[in-house]
């Protein structure tokens, strides 16, 4: 590895500071496990990656006990959680609970939970998993999409949730 590959020593706590000052989307990442059970977890790293073809990704935690269910499945649904929905993502978030409790959905056309109220949703086919340090990098093959409300979505943002003002 030539010196400017070689990644500096910084403390995790530190890097979690500043990456806090980048702020994220709130996407429910959700799919039907092979006993048609709905699963779901929220990301704050989805995004596109490319329009021709088009493709979208996410990054998740190598110790995620919901991902294995998501690649078994081989699709997902990223929803893209609104302002008024910070209920949703933290009972999207728990461990050990029923996630989809009081959590109002539909089925997409293949099959993925679209959550009631978001903002927008991109139902996707999986095309590519890749290991990446302690993530793992999921890439989707868009299938259907929409923008569901002219609602602000849910950010994250110096380590609290809040809403997306547009200027006019």
């Amino acid at each position: 590895m030539s010196e400017s590959t070689v990644a500096p020593e910084f403390e995790g706590r530190y890097l979690r500071d500043v990456f806090g000052h980048f702020p994220t989307s709130v996407v429910a990442v959700t799919t039907i496990d092979d006993g048609d059970v709905p699963v779901g977890m929220v990301v704050g790293s989805f995004t596109s990656v490319s329009l021709e073809p088009p493709l979208v990704s996410f990054l998740v935690d190598k110790g995620s006990s919901t991902l294995p269910k998501i690649l078994a499945a081989g699709r997902f649904c990223a929803n893209a959680l609104a302002a008024d929905q910070e209920s949703v993502c933290r009972q999207m978030s728990k461990k050990g609970v029923d996630r989809f409790a009081g959590v109002g959905w539909e089925r997409s056309v293949t099959g993925n939970p679209v959550l009631d109220g978001v903002v927008a949703w991109v139902d996707c086919v999986i095309d590519t998993t890749v290991e990446l340090g302690d993530h793992h990098l999921v890439v989707g093959a868009v299938r259907e999409l929409t923008v569901a409300s002219p609602k602000s979505p849910l950010l994250f943002f110096r380590g609290a949730f809040g809403e997306h003002s547009p200027t006019t």
